[in-house]
């Protein structure tokens, strides 16, 4: 069991590397670029390529069932999912099999809504609420991870 980090422009690697020392997992930041983080025997740093998805795929072909992925990224969620790992964004929500079509698509459409100039794409301000329900989603992934 492991929590794999896309690490790029990830708001909670502290609060994932906690849980991780928490439960003794091992924990990998893949990224495009070195980064600075705290010096743990639980970390692994990974650091890819430069290129479109080279980190998507290198957690991709390492998640298994018992892992969880940090991700905002759909795509590489929907992968996770399918690979039958447990899948977060930084929000803490969940991406689930029920969910993950409709995000999906929600993705989809807002691409082409920007693409079309019909919307300029603003994301909402990343707050304390989110990374406390970050924080919380992660420590029930993991503990139902455990109950598998």
């Amino acid at each position: 069991m492991a929590i794999f980090v896309d690490a790029d422009a990830c708001p909670v690697k502290d609060e994932a590397l906690r849980v991780a020392e928490r439960h003794g997992l091992k924990i990998y930041f893949v990224s495009n670029s070195w980064m600075r983080l705290p010096e743990s025997p639980m970390i692994e740093r990974v650091v890819v390529p430069e290129g479109p998805d080279v980190a998507d795929d290198w957690i991709a072909t390492r998640v298994g069932k018992a892992d969880i992925a940090v991700t905002n990224d759909i795509p590489l969620a929907a992968r996770c999912l399918k690979a039958g790992a447990q899948a977060l964004g930084a929000t803490g929500k969940p991406f689930t099999d029920a969910n993950i079509g409709m995000a999906m698509a929600m993705r989809d459409l807002g691409s082409h809504l920007r693409e079309t100039g019909e919307s300029k794409g603003y994301n909402a301000a990343f707050t304390k609420q989110d990374r406390s329900r970050f924080l919380q989603a992660l420590e029930q992934a993991v503990q139902a991870s455990k109950r598998r």
